[in-house]
């Protein structure tokens, strides 16, 4: 089947995220959409997909135009999609998800014909060699199988062309192999797959055609040839080095120090269990690990966001358990959270006052209880130019801004004051590969002051390049903390519990 999009524009009131996008995709190729988040990529695809309706432009299936109306009609017309999120029911089995939406019934009662769903799993799976049971529950697989169970969902459906949304976002590192090892089958089968990604590395491996989108446009195409400075200067528009340059740490004593750290959720759950390290003054320690296996309670316990159950932090020598969360700042913490959204920035406040919510009663910002507003918007300026926060104005609220650009926010925030510690979790989800340059250099910056850092990620490039010692988490543990240099297989079967490392 050959796709082709023409003049496709999408609009969100004055914010035009698609902005005349033509793209041909043909059978039996791959053609990755590269581009960072917020470029445009998804919007194009959900309105590939019939969620969106776009505003001008049309779409061509073997050259005779279409129309849908919902996800529906994109699907009986051959085309299916894997979400970044995953569009699974947790409490059904594979095949009762594969069934959804279209139910097959079988005899008089007509009752479920779940044996047939488990024959299309079964099909599927040994076709590509997927080894997914029709009948585990999905709430009991891991999330690399669980992709592969949206893609047999999409293939069920007879999908002749497959939109990949960020399909690595949460996978290991060998699960993205075996995911692009996938890809290049149902290439090989005749499938037209679209490769919605800004991972670079992903791209060279297993694309055909690169259309590369910025803010909205198509910039240019490129050859899976391309080097990856080649594609970073197409997504961002101009020369971008793809190295963080860093000389060799000179760590001092530890500074942050962690000891048989236990989080218990609300529901009884321990999602920290035991957990004990220490990050040095002048050092980066990255924790890799599937998102979900304790690292954001980690941080919230060192900011005092939760209580731990058991354990202690200490920074500096001083005890920090039982501290208020501002206290804890005021000790030489700075944060940056993983979701902005909820936690990084007031939607309603202006960037200025974004940028000093957790200064606002030091001065100059304020004396006593009056605010003083040239100070603020002194500050504001100054870090709006220094991060290249885009916006129109300081006094603009923060839930104007983009995704990228309120992470922007957060970071100037944090690093605007001297610290000991920086905690700094998805430090670049978001950002373009220039913003990325930037944010690496100064978290690098604050470790060559002298400062602790630690990061979680879950880009395992972003660890490998940042980290002094790299600490792996699986199920609430640290399973190892191992040197940079770590190579790339074995952390990934850390990150997945396969193995245990001695800590570095």
């Amino acid at each position: 089947m050959k796709l082709e999009l023409r003049g496709i524009t999408k609009r969100f009131g004055d914010f035009t995220a698609n902005d005349r996008i033509d793209l041909l995709v043909e059978s039996g190729t791959v053609h990755a959409l590269l581009g960072e988040n917020g470029a445009g990529k998804s919007t194009l695809m959900n309105v590939l997909f019939g969620l969106y309706d776009a505003d001008e432009g049309e779409i061509l299936l073997d050259d005779e135009q279409v129309n849908f109306d919902g996800p529906g009609d994109a699907m009986a017309a051959g085309i299916g999609m894997v979400h970044q999120h995953f569009m699974l029911v947790h409490p059904f089995t594979v095949a009762e998800n594969v069934m959804l939406g279209h139910e097959g019934v079988k005899g008089p009662a007509k009752l479920l014909d779940l044996e047939a769903a488990r024959a299309t799993v079964r099909e599927i799976s040994d076709r590509f060699g997927f080894n997914i049971n029709p009948d585990a529950v999905i709430e009991d697989l891991p999330v690399g199988a669980q992709q592969r169970v949206e893609i047999i969902k999409a293939l069920s459906r007879e999908a002749k062309v497959l939109i990949l949304d960020e399909p690595t976002a949460v996978l290991t590192p060998q699960e993205t192999d075996e995911l692009l090892d996938i890809v290049r089958q149902l290439r090989d089968s005749g499938t037209a797959v679209v490769l919605i990604t800004h991972k670079l590395r992903e791209v060279q491996a297993v694309a055909d055609t690169i259309t590369v989108i910025r803010r909205g446009k198509v910039v240019g195409t490129a050859e899976p040839t391309a080097s990856q400075e080649e594609l970073a200067s197409l997504m961002v528009g101009r020369a971008v080095s793809m190295t963080v340059k860093k000389k060799k740490a000179k760590p001092g004593a530890p500074m942050l120090s962690v000891r048989d750290l236990t989080v218990i959720d609300e529901f009884d759950v321990v999602q920290v269990d035991g957990v004990s390290f220490d990050v040095h003054a002048g050092e980066i320690l990255a924790v890799a690990g599937v998102q979900g296996n304790g690292q954001t309670e980690v941080t919230e316990a060192l900011l005092g966001l939760v209580t731990p159950a058991a354990g202690t932090i200490s920074l500096d020598g001083e005890q920090l358990l039982g501290k208020r969360i501002r206290d804890v700042l005021m000790s030489g913490v700075g944060f940056v959270p993983e979701d902005r959204t909820e936690d990084g920035v007031v939607a309603d406040f202006t960037i200025a006052n974004n940028m000093i919510l957790d200064q606002f009663h030091n001065e100059p910002f304020s004396k006593g209880l009056a605010l003083n507003p040239k100070a603020i918007a002194d500050a504001a300026e100054e870090h709006v130019k220094q991060f290249d926060v885009r916006t129109t104005s300081i006094y603009a609220t923060a839930g104007s801004l983009s995704g990228g650009n309120q992470q922007k926010v957060v970071l100037a925030r944090e690093l605007s004051r001297q610290l000991k510690l920086l905690v700094a979790s998805q430090p670049t989800r978001g950002l373009d590969v220039g913003s990325i340059e930037f944010v690496h250099q100064r978290i690098v910056a604050e470790r060559d002051a002298g400062a602790a850092v630690l990061i979680v990620s879950s880009e395992l490039d972003e660890v490998v390049a940042l980290a002094d010692r790299i600490a792996v988490m699986y199920h609430g543990r640290i399973v190892g903390i191992v040197p940079a240099d770590t190579d790339r297989d074995t952390l990934g079967l850390m990150m997945a519990g396969a193995t245990e490392e001695a800590n570095a």
